[in-house]
C-alpha cells in the first residue's frame, strides 16, 4: 500500500532551446555561474517539498557536467545542508557512486550526516555509468565485471563499518587495516568513528539491467525502478521478490522497492503530452546515449538490445508503457491504485523532475499533486495511524 511519496532531482539547471530539436546535448556548455544554479534549485525544491509533506527529496552524485544535466557531485554534503533548512523532510541518494570513494570514507561521511540531521539522510548506493567521471576517478566502469568485482569489496567494507564495533578486511582491493605498528602494538583491526545512530542503515540500489538484482535482494538492500515500462517493471519486482525469498526474507510483492514515474498534469492527456514532450525528449537526448531508454517491447526487452526496437523514445511510448502519467490530476490516483493492486507491498512511489522544466512550471505540477493526488494515498494513513491509536 503506497504511504510515502518522493521526487528525484538529477542537478539540472534551467537548460535553454530544449527538445528534440533543440541544442544537442555535446554542444551545451555551460560557465560555472550557469551551473552553480542548480544549488538554488536545490533549495528551493526542498523547501517546497518540506511544506507540501514530502517524504523524501533524491539526487544524484554526478561529475563534470558542463553540460548542465547532472551537477552535483555530493549528496551527503547537499544533505546535511538541505537538512539544516527544512523540518521534516528526508534526502536521499540516488546514488552515491561506490567506486569512486574510498568505502571507509563514505561510510564515515554518512555516519556523521546521520547524527547531525537526526536520521535525516537516506543512504543509496550505485555502481556508476559515466565513463568520463568514474574512469577520471581512476575506477573501472568500461570493464564491467570489474566495476561489479570493486564495488561488491567496496559494499562488504561498508556494512562491516556500519555494522561491527570494531572489523578487519582483506581482498583484493583493500587491506584494512594496514599491518602497521601504531603507539607499541600491531594494528589488527578499526573501528569506524563515528558509526550511524540509526542501524541498521536503510540502503537503497537502483535496479537497470537487473544483473545485480539477486545480490541486492539477499542482502536486505532496497531497490528502485524508474522510468520503467511496465512489462519489465513486472519482471524486476517479481525478481527482486523471489530472490528474496529465496534469501529468507518474508516479504510481500513490491516491499522494499521503490517504483519511479515521470508525470505531467494537464485538463487532459493530450495537452499534458504536448507540455510535456519537449522535457521528455531533452532527457533522452542525454540518456539514451548511455543505453537508459527503459522502453521496452512486449517480451520486456529494453529499445536497443538485441532482438528489440531502436527508434526514437517518445512521450506517447513513455505513457503507453506506464513510466509516464500524462493527464488531470485526479487521473493520476486510480492509475497509482493499480499498483498498489499488483504490488501490494508497494509503500514508495518517487516522481521525476523532467529534465529542462523551469523551477515555476515544475513547482506548480508538485502543488497540483499534493493538492489533487497525495491525499488520497496520506489521509488514508493517517485515519489508519488514527484507528491504531
Amino acid at each position: 500500500m503506497i504511504k510515502r511519496f518522493s521526487v528525484l532531482y538529477v542537478g539540472q539547471i534551467d537548460l535553454d532551446n530544449v527538445g528534440a530539436d533543440g541544442t544537442p546535448a555535446n554542444d551545451r556548455l555551460y560557465p560555472n555561474e550557469k551551473l552553480v544554479q542548480a544549488y538554488d534549485h536545490a533549495v528551493a525544491l526542498a523547501q517546497h517539498l518540506d511544506e507540501l509533506g514530502f517524504h523524501c527529496m533524491w539526487t544524484a552524485e554526478h561529475h563534470f557536467q558542463r553540460e548542465g544535466y547532472e551537477c552535483l557531485p555530493n549528496m551527503t554534503l547537499l544533505g546535511v545542508h538541505l537538512a539544516g533548512l527544512t523540518k521534516q523532510l528526508k534526502f536521499g541518494a540516488a546514488f552515491n557512486i561506490v567506486p569512486m570513494w574510498h568505502p571507509l570514507r563514505l561510510a564515515e561521511d554518512y555516519a556523521m550526516a546521520d547524527i547531525l540531521t537526526g536520521g535525516r539522510l537516506i543512504f543509496g548506493v550505485g555502481r556508476g555509468y559515466h565513463s568520463r567521471e568514474v574512469e577520471t576517478f581512476g575506477a573501472p566502469v568500461i570493464d564491467n565485471d570489474a566495476n561489479r568485482e570493486l564495488f561488491e569489496e567496496q559494499m562488504e567494507i561498508i556494512l562491516k563499518a556500519f555494522n561491527e564495533d570494531s572489523f578487519s578486511h582483506k581482498g583484493k582491493y583493500y587491506t584494512i587495516p594496514p599491518d602497521v605498528p601504531y603507539r607499541g602494538y600491531q594494528v589488527e583491526d578499526v573501528t569506524l568513528v563515528p558509526r550511524p545512530l540509526n542501524r541498521p542503515v536503510e540502503i537503497w540500489q537502483p535496479i537497470a539491467s537487473g544483473r545485480t538484482l539477486e545480490w541486492i535482494a539477499q542482502r536486505g538492500i532496497k531497490a528502485m525502478v524508474a522510468l520503467t515500462g511496465e512489462v519489465l517493471v513486472d519482471r524486476m519486482f517479481n525478481s527482486y521478490h523471489q530472490a528474496a525469498t529465496a534469501a529468507g526474507r518474508d516479504i510481500a510483492l513490491g516491499q522494499d522497492m521503490c517504483l519511479g514515474f515521470g508525470f505531467c498534469l494537464d485538463d487532459t492527456q493530450q495537452k499534458a503530452i504536448d507540455r510535456v514532450r519537449p522535457y521528455h525528449d531533452e532527457r533522452y537526448k542525454w540518456f539514451a546515449p548511455f543505453g537508459f531508454v527503459r522502453y521496452t517491447d512486449s517480451q520486456g526487452r529494453p529499445w536497443g538490445t538485441p532482438g528489440a526496437p531502436t527508434g526514437v523514445p517518445r512521450i506517447e511510448d513513455g505513457v503507453q508503457q506506464k513510466a509516464w502519467y500524462c493527464g488531470p490530476g485526479e487521473g493520476f490516483v486510480p492509475f497509482l491504485q493499480e499498483m498498489e493492486e499488483k504490488y501490494p507491498g508497494l509503500e514508495d512511489v518517487m516522481l521525476q523532475w523532467p529534465e529542462g522544466m523551469p523551477w515555476l512550471e515544475f513547482k506548480d505540477q508538485l502543488s497540483q499533486f499534493a493538492a489533487e493526488v497525495m491525499p488520497a494515498f496520506t489521509n488514508r494513513e493517517a485515519a489508519i495511524a488514527g484507528d491504531d491509536n
